[in-house]
């Protein structure tokens, strides 16, 4: 029999560990690249993440290392499931490790905060002249604590390039975790993206205990922002109402393994920003994509009034109540 094809995933993140557990458990060969030589050789030592994911035990099928080309060597897949902000970086050290032929997959959720570019911008435009595989992005209501339960769950592989898209859906449909193509990729990134917004204002929403019918009507509304600038961006409206726009936005404004919703209440209660950032264990994404999904905004005249009152709450010093009355006072509209 020929060789199990590889699989590299980049990122000893919650997310990028669940993905190599997930794929290793079902017998592929699964290379880990991991950040630095230190942290490789803690987690091969002890063949768990106890980081983020302590008790889960790595499957025999999956190796960990710090040098990509051992990680990358023959890859059919690679992904990338790392913090948004890092993935740029992360793909120029990697880029010339990549197969020219393999699948690039995106696993992270937001937008470059200095340029507003989506994570297979980025990637696509650090991968070497000689790469002719295809680009794609995972994106859905896919908590890695859920998912790495083997809790039935579902998720959206999205490209321009069919074929990629379904050697992607191959690799990671599982009986528990339903992969779907989809070949709208701006709209499943930018809901991917957007509803870590919204979700910090859900989770500040709850911190300041105003029930249940402000936080329906704050998703809701949520949802009609991040459809407007998605599709101002290029996007299929539908793709909102699908996995990667409000089954996400659903999980993540309501789960209490979302960071994003923990980060928002915490700011209810009247910590600050940065000492927030500092304590928790993992990236709240909608931090950073806030100003980078408000300044695109602006350019593409769309408005995001629940969004604006984030970036006022988390760069220009305005309270969370402030915020809130600021739209509740906005004049009277139709939906």
């Amino acid at each position: 029999m020929p060789p199990t094809p590889a699989i590299g995933v980049i990122g000893a993140t919650s997310w990028g560990t669940t993905l190599a557990v997930m794929l290793a458990r079902r017998g592929a060969d699964v290379r880990l690249w991991a950040r630095s030589d230190a942290e490789a050789a803690d987690l091969a030592a002890s063949r768990q993440n106890r980081r983020f994911l302590p008790g889960v035990p790595f499957p025999a099928a999956m190796s960990v290392t710090a040098s990509a080309r051992q990680a990358l060597a023959d890859a059919r897949l690679v992904i990338f499931a790392v913090p948004s902000q890092s993935i740029r970086a992360n793909a120029r050290r990697a880029a010339a490790a990549v197969p020219p032929d393999a699948i690039v997959v995106s696993a992270a959720k937001g937008l470059e905060t200095t340029s507003g570019k989506r994570m297979s911008q980025a990637l696509a435009e650090e991968l070497p002249p000689s790469f002719r595989g295809g680009v794609c992005a995972l994106s859905g209501p896919n908590l890695s604590r859920e998912v790495i339960a083997e809790k039935p769950a579902s998720t959206v592989i999205a490209s321009s390039d069919p074929a990629a898209a379904k050697a992607a859906q191959d690799a990671l449909n599982a009986p528990r975790f339903r992969a779907y193509t989809n070949d709208d990729i701006i709209g499943v990134e930018f809901c991917g993206a957007l509803k870590n917004v919204i979700a910090l204002a859900a989770g500040v929403c709850d911190g300041l205990e105003y029930g249940d019918n402000a936080k329906a009507a704050l998703i809701t509304r949520g949802l009609a922002e991040i459809a407007r600038l998605s599709v101002a961006a290029g996007a299929n409206p539908l793709t909102a109402a699908g996995l990667a726009g409000m089954g996400d936005l659903i999980a993540t404004c309501s789960s209490p393994l979302s960071r994003n919703l923990r980060f928002g209440r915490r700011l209810a209660q009247g910590e600050a920003p940065a000492a927030i950032r500092a304590s928790m264990g993992g990236v709240a994404e909608g931090v950073d994509t806030t100003p980078a999904a408000v300044r695109l905004a602006d350019k593409l005249g769309v408005e995001m009034p629940i969004a604006q009152a984030m970036q006022s709450v988390l760069f220009g010093g305005v309270s969370p109540e402030t915020a809130a009355a600021a739209l509740m006072d906005r004049a009277p509209r139709p939906e």
